[in-house]
Protein backbone atom coordinates (compact mmCIF):
# COMPACT_ATOMS: atom_id res chain seq x y z
CA UNK A 1 0.00 0.00 0.00
CA UNK A 2 2.86 2.42 0.75
CA UNK A 3 4.06 2.17 -2.86
CA UNK A 4 0.66 3.27 -4.15
CA UNK A 5 0.74 6.12 -1.66
CA UNK A 6 4.11 7.16 -3.12
CA UNK A 7 2.63 7.29 -6.61
CA UNK A 8 -0.45 9.15 -5.40
CA UNK A 9 1.82 11.60 -3.59
CA UNK A 10 3.80 12.31 -6.78
CA UNK A 11 0.53 12.85 -8.63
CA UNK A 12 -0.92 15.20 -6.00
CA UNK A 13 2.30 17.12 -5.50
CA UNK A 14 2.78 17.74 -9.22
CA UNK A 15 -0.89 18.70 -9.49
CA UNK A 16 -0.46 21.34 -6.77
CA UNK A 17 2.77 22.67 -8.27
CA UNK A 18 1.27 23.13 -11.73
CA UNK A 19 -2.07 24.41 -10.47
CA UNK A 20 -0.58 27.35 -8.59
CA UNK A 21 2.37 27.97 -10.90
CA UNK A 22 0.45 27.95 -14.18
CA UNK A 23 -2.43 29.65 -12.40
CA UNK A 24 -0.11 32.56 -11.67
CA UNK A 25 0.85 32.69 -15.35
CA UNK A 26 -2.84 32.68 -16.33
CA UNK A 27 -3.61 35.56 -13.96
CA UNK A 28 -0.64 37.53 -15.28
CA UNK A 29 -1.47 36.97 -18.96
CA UNK A 30 -5.24 37.27 -18.87
CA UNK A 31 -5.88 39.72 -16.03
CA UNK A 32 -2.64 41.71 -15.69
CA UNK A 33 -2.83 40.67 -12.06
CA UNK A 34 0.86 41.18 -11.38
CA UNK A 35 3.26 44.00 -12.08
CA UNK A 36 6.41 42.02 -12.75
CA UNK A 37 7.95 38.65 -13.47
CA UNK A 38 9.18 38.54 -9.87
CA UNK A 39 5.65 38.16 -8.53
CA UNK A 40 4.94 35.20 -10.80
CA UNK A 41 8.31 33.69 -9.84
CA UNK A 42 7.52 34.03 -6.14
CA UNK A 43 4.16 32.30 -6.60
CA UNK A 44 5.86 29.47 -8.49
CA UNK A 45 8.32 29.11 -5.63
CA UNK A 46 5.54 29.11 -3.04
CA UNK A 47 3.65 26.54 -5.12
CA UNK A 48 6.69 24.26 -5.17
CA UNK A 49 7.15 24.69 -1.43
CA UNK A 50 3.50 23.93 -0.64
CA UNK A 51 3.52 20.91 -2.96
CA UNK A 52 6.58 19.43 -1.24
CA UNK A 53 5.17 20.05 2.24
CA UNK A 54 1.86 18.48 1.22
CA UNK A 55 3.23 15.12 0.09
CA UNK A 56 6.71 14.66 1.50
CA UNK A 57 5.45 12.34 4.23
CA UNK A 58 4.14 9.82 1.68
CA UNK A 59 6.64 10.12 -1.20
CA UNK A 60 10.06 11.63 -2.01
CA UNK A 61 8.25 14.64 -3.54
CA UNK A 62 10.33 14.73 -6.71
CA UNK A 63 7.37 16.16 -8.69
CA UNK A 64 9.64 16.38 -11.73
CA UNK A 65 10.90 13.66 -14.11
CA UNK A 66 14.29 15.37 -14.32
CA UNK A 67 14.65 14.97 -10.55
CA UNK A 68 13.36 11.38 -10.57
CA UNK A 69 15.70 10.31 -13.38
CA UNK A 70 18.69 11.87 -11.65
CA UNK A 71 17.70 10.24 -8.35
CA UNK A 72 17.28 6.85 -10.06
CA UNK A 73 20.81 7.01 -11.46
CA UNK A 74 22.64 8.89 -8.72
CA UNK A 75 20.35 8.82 -5.70
CA UNK A 76 18.14 6.33 -3.91
CA UNK A 77 15.16 5.81 -6.23
CA UNK A 78 14.92 2.20 -7.49
CA UNK A 79 14.93 2.10 -11.28
CA UNK A 80 11.84 -0.11 -11.33
CA UNK A 81 9.84 2.74 -9.78
CA UNK A 82 11.01 5.37 -12.25
CA UNK A 83 8.46 4.86 -15.07
CA UNK A 84 5.56 4.95 -12.62
CA UNK A 85 6.84 8.09 -10.91
CA UNK A 86 7.16 9.84 -14.27
CA UNK A 87 3.71 8.70 -15.40
CA UNK A 88 2.08 10.02 -12.22
CA UNK A 89 3.90 13.34 -12.56
CA UNK A 90 2.69 13.77 -16.14
CA UNK A 91 -0.89 12.87 -15.24
CA UNK A 92 -0.79 15.24 -12.27
CA UNK A 93 0.36 18.10 -14.51
CA UNK A 94 -2.28 17.28 -17.14
CA UNK A 95 -5.02 17.17 -14.50
CA UNK A 96 -3.96 20.56 -13.13
CA UNK A 97 -4.12 22.03 -16.63
CA UNK A 98 -7.67 20.69 -16.99
CA UNK A 99 -8.74 22.35 -13.74
CA UNK A 100 -7.10 25.62 -14.77
CA UNK A 101 -9.02 25.52 -18.03
CA UNK A 102 -12.23 25.02 -16.07
CA UNK A 103 -11.37 28.07 -13.95
CA UNK A 104 -10.04 30.37 -16.68
CA UNK A 105 -11.73 28.99 -19.80
CA UNK A 106 -14.28 31.80 -20.23
CA UNK A 107 -11.63 34.40 -19.42
CA UNK A 108 -9.36 32.94 -22.10
CA UNK A 109 -12.18 33.24 -24.64
CA UNK A 110 -12.79 36.89 -23.64
CA UNK A 111 -9.07 37.64 -23.92
CA UNK A 112 -8.94 36.07 -27.37
CA UNK A 113 -11.99 38.02 -28.55
CA UNK A 114 -10.72 41.31 -27.14
CA UNK A 115 -7.32 40.88 -28.79
CA UNK A 116 -8.60 39.37 -32.06
CA UNK A 117 -6.76 36.11 -31.43
CA UNK A 118 -7.92 33.00 -33.26
CA UNK A 119 -7.08 29.93 -31.24
CA UNK A 120 -4.75 27.66 -33.19
CA UNK A 121 -2.94 30.47 -35.02
CA UNK A 122 0.59 31.55 -34.16
CA UNK A 123 -0.83 34.59 -32.33
CA UNK A 124 -2.59 32.26 -29.90
CA UNK A 125 0.77 31.41 -28.35
CA UNK A 126 -0.08 34.39 -26.14
CA UNK A 127 -2.66 32.20 -24.41
CA UNK A 128 -1.07 28.80 -25.04
CA UNK A 129 1.85 30.01 -22.89
CA UNK A 130 -0.46 29.61 -19.89
CA UNK A 131 -0.04 25.86 -20.31
CA UNK A 132 3.20 25.00 -22.14
CA UNK A 133 6.34 27.11 -22.49
CA UNK A 134 7.66 29.00 -25.50
CA UNK A 135 10.95 30.59 -26.49
CA UNK A 136 11.40 33.42 -26.50
CA UNK A 137 8.81 34.05 -23.83
CA UNK A 138 5.87 35.65 -25.73
CA UNK A 139 5.67 38.35 -23.06
CA UNK A 140 9.26 39.39 -23.85
CA UNK A 141 9.40 38.56 -27.57
CA UNK A 142 10.01 42.20 -28.52
CA UNK A 143 12.99 42.40 -26.17
CA UNK A 144 14.88 39.09 -26.52
CA UNK A 145 15.90 36.65 -29.23
CA UNK A 146 17.00 33.07 -28.67
CA UNK A 147 17.59 29.96 -30.78
CA UNK A 148 16.34 26.51 -29.86
CA UNK A 149 19.90 25.45 -28.96
CA UNK A 150 20.40 28.44 -26.67
CA UNK A 151 17.01 27.76 -25.12
CA UNK A 152 17.91 24.12 -24.53
CA UNK A 153 21.17 25.14 -22.86
CA UNK A 154 19.37 27.61 -20.60
CA UNK A 155 16.80 25.01 -19.57
CA UNK A 156 19.65 22.58 -18.90
CA UNK A 157 21.53 25.11 -16.78
CA UNK A 158 18.43 26.07 -14.81
CA UNK A 159 17.56 22.44 -14.11
CA UNK A 160 21.18 21.67 -13.23
CA UNK A 161 21.06 24.33 -10.52
CA UNK A 162 17.71 23.13 -9.20
CA UNK A 163 18.58 19.43 -9.08
CA UNK A 164 22.03 20.12 -7.62
CA UNK A 165 20.44 22.11 -4.79
CA UNK A 166 17.93 19.29 -4.21
CA UNK A 167 20.74 16.73 -3.98
CA UNK A 168 22.71 18.86 -1.53
CA UNK A 169 19.67 19.58 0.65
CA UNK A 170 18.36 16.01 0.78
CA UNK A 171 21.54 13.94 0.69
CA UNK A 172 21.42 13.14 4.41
CA UNK A 173 17.93 12.35 5.66
CA UNK A 174 18.76 13.41 9.19
CA UNK A 175 19.52 16.92 7.88
CA UNK A 176 16.18 17.36 6.08
CA UNK A 177 13.99 19.80 8.01
CA UNK A 178 11.16 22.26 7.45
CA UNK A 179 13.53 24.71 5.76
CA UNK A 180 14.32 22.26 2.95
CA UNK A 181 11.08 22.74 0.93
CA UNK A 182 11.36 26.51 1.42
CA UNK A 183 14.91 26.59 0.10
CA UNK A 184 13.92 24.48 -2.90
CA UNK A 185 11.03 26.84 -3.61
CA UNK A 186 13.32 29.86 -3.34
CA UNK A 187 15.73 28.22 -5.75
CA UNK A 188 12.91 27.85 -8.28
CA UNK A 189 12.04 31.54 -7.80
CA UNK A 190 15.62 32.63 -8.45
CA UNK A 191 15.97 30.47 -11.55
CA UNK A 192 12.69 31.77 -13.00
CA UNK A 193 13.85 35.36 -12.52
CA UNK A 194 17.03 34.51 -14.44
CA UNK A 195 15.83 32.55 -17.47
CA UNK A 196 12.04 32.95 -17.74
CA UNK A 197 12.30 35.99 -20.06
CA UNK A 198 13.95 33.64 -22.56
CA UNK A 199 12.31 30.22 -22.10
CA UNK A 200 9.60 30.70 -19.45
CA UNK A 201 11.79 28.46 -17.24
CA UNK A 202 10.13 25.06 -17.56
CA UNK A 203 12.77 23.06 -15.62
CA UNK A 204 10.34 20.15 -15.49
CA UNK A 205 9.30 17.88 -18.39
CA UNK A 206 6.01 16.94 -16.68
CA UNK A 207 5.10 20.54 -15.91
CA UNK A 208 5.68 21.38 -19.57
CA UNK A 209 4.37 18.44 -21.55
CA UNK A 210 1.27 17.63 -19.49
CA UNK A 211 -0.28 21.12 -19.85
CA UNK A 212 1.08 21.46 -23.41
CA UNK A 213 -0.71 18.28 -24.42
CA UNK A 214 -3.89 19.56 -22.80
CA UNK A 215 -3.63 22.79 -24.82
CA UNK A 216 -3.06 20.78 -28.00
CA UNK A 217 -6.26 18.83 -27.35
CA UNK A 218 -8.40 21.87 -26.50
CA UNK A 219 -8.05 23.96 -29.63
CA UNK A 220 -4.51 25.29 -29.80
CA UNK A 221 -3.40 22.37 -31.96
CA UNK A 222 0.10 22.65 -33.39
CA UNK A 223 0.45 26.15 -31.93
CA UNK A 224 0.86 24.47 -28.55
CA UNK A 225 4.31 23.41 -29.76
CA UNK A 226 7.23 25.73 -30.66
CA UNK A 227 7.79 26.33 -34.37
CA UNK A 228 11.24 24.73 -34.67
CA UNK A 229 10.76 20.98 -35.35
CA UNK A 230 10.90 18.94 -32.13
CA UNK A 231 12.21 21.93 -30.19
CA UNK A 232 9.61 21.36 -27.47
CA UNK A 233 11.32 18.00 -26.91
CA UNK A 234 14.91 19.22 -27.04
CA UNK A 235 14.32 22.39 -25.02
CA UNK A 236 11.73 21.40 -22.45
CA UNK A 237 12.22 17.65 -22.05
CA UNK A 238 15.76 16.73 -23.10
CA UNK A 239 17.36 19.93 -21.77
CA UNK A 240 16.05 19.51 -18.20
CA UNK A 241 16.81 15.78 -18.15
CA UNK A 242 20.43 16.36 -19.26
CA UNK A 243 20.76 19.20 -16.76
CA UNK A 244 19.44 17.00 -13.95
CA UNK A 245 21.79 14.15 -14.85
CA UNK A 246 24.70 16.59 -14.91
CA UNK A 247 23.74 17.79 -11.45
CA UNK A 248 23.58 14.22 -10.14
CA UNK A 249 27.00 13.41 -11.58
CA UNK A 250 28.53 16.61 -10.22
CA UNK A 251 27.09 15.94 -6.79
CA UNK A 252 28.50 12.42 -6.86
CA UNK A 253 31.96 13.77 -7.69
CA UNK A 254 31.74 16.28 -4.85
CA UNK A 255 30.59 13.60 -2.42
CA UNK A 256 33.65 11.43 -3.02
CA UNK A 257 36.18 11.57 -0.22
Amino acid sequence: MSYYKELLGEYIGTFILVLFGCGAVASAVLLNAFGSLLEVAIIWGIGVTVAIFAVRNVCPAHLNPAVSIAMALFGNLPLKKLPFYIACQFVGAFSAAALLYFIFGDTIVMFEQTNNIVRGTIESSQTAMIFGEFFPNPSFADKVSISWLEAMILEGIGTFILVFVIFRLTEKKEQIDNFTPILIGLTVTLIICLIAPYTQAGLNPARDFGPRLFAYLTGWGNTAFPIAPFSFFTVYILGPIVGGLGAGLFNKILAKK
